[in-house]
C-alpha cells in the first residue's frame, strides 16, 4: 500500500540525487512512497488497520485532530485500546497513516497522472503546475500534518519528503534550472511546506494565490519559464 507517513524507523540519509537524466526520457522512474516499509499485512490485521482508520476519520471530522487519541479511536471502532497501540505504536503514527491516503492521490497525481502535473507534460510545465497542488495539499489536510509533526528533522526523513525531494530534483535537471538542482529543490519545497503555508495564509491573511505566484517567480528566477 502506497503511503506517505513518518515512520520512526525511516531515519536513513537522503539517497544521492538522481543522475542526468537520457534526453529522450520522458518519464521518471520514481514510485509511490512507502510508509510501512515492507511489511504485509494478514487480512485480519488489514480489516483491523481499515475499521480502526474508518473510525479515525470519523472522529477527526467530528472533534479534530486535537482531541483525538488512542482511546477514543478504540471505542468508536469497538475494540481494545491495545488493538489500536499494536497497529500504530502511537498517537502520531496513527496521525501518520490518516494521512496516507491523502498523500497517495497527490503523488499518483504528480507521478503518473495527466498533465500539467504528469509525466507526459514538460518538465518546466511540471514543475509551474507541482508547487500549487502540494500547497492546496498542506492548506486541506494542515490539522492533521502540523499534529503529525512531532520531531522537526524527522520532516526531512520520511518517504513522502523523500520523493518530492527526488521528484523536483529531477525536474529541475530535465528543465537546465540554474544552480545546483539538488539545493533548489529544498529551497522550492520550503517555501511550500505545510507550516509556513498554514501561517501565511491562517495567521497572515495571505491568500493561496499569492504563494503560488511566489512558487511560479522562485522557478522563474532559476531559468524555469512556462
Amino acid at each position: 500500500m502506497a503511503v506517505r507517513g513518518y515512520p520512526e524507523a525511516m531515519t536513513a540519509p537522503l539517497s544521492p540525487p538522481p543522475g542526468p537524466p537520457d534526453p529522450g526520457e520522458a518519464r521518471t522512474s520514481l514510485t509511490l512512497a512507502a510508509a510501512d516499509g515492507p511489511e504485509a499485512l494478514r487480512a485480519d490485521a488489514a480489516r483491523n488497520r481499515v475499521l480502526l482508520l474508518d473510525a479515525a476519520s470519523r472522529l477527526l471530522a467530528d472533534c479534530g485532530a486535537a482531541d483525538l487519541t488512542m482511546e477514543s479511536v478504540a471505542a468508536a471502532a469497538g475494540v481494545g485500546k491495545g488493538t489500536v497501540f499494536r497497529r500504530f505504536k502511537d498517537r502520531t503514527g496513527l496521525l501518520i497513516a490518516l494521512l496516507d491516503h491523502r498523500e497517495s492521490l497527490l503523488q499518483a497525481a504528480f507521478l503518473s497522472g495527466p498533465p500539467p502535473m504528469g509525466p507526459d507534460a514538460p518538465a518546466a510545465e511540471r514543475l509551474h503546475a507541482f508547487g500549487p497542488a502540494v500547497m492546496r495539499h498542506e492548506r486541506d489536510h494542515h490539522e492533521l500534518i502540523l499534529a503529525s509533526r512531532t520531531d522537526p528533522l524527522r520532516t526531512f526523513s520520511v518517504p513522502a519528503q523523500r520523493l518530492r525531494l527526488s521528484h523536483v530534483t529531477l525536474l529541475l535537471r530535465q528543465a537546465h534550472a540554474a544552480g545546483r538542482p539538488d539545493l533548489l529543490a529544498h529551497t522550492l519545497l520550503g517555501s511550500i511546506d505545510a507550516p509556513l503555508v498554514h501561517h501565511l495564509t491562517c495567521e497572515r491573511g495571505m491568500p493561496v494565490e499569492r504563494l503560488e505566484e511566489g512558487w511560479h517567480d522562485l522557478l522563474i528566477r532559476y531559468g524555469v519559464e512556462h
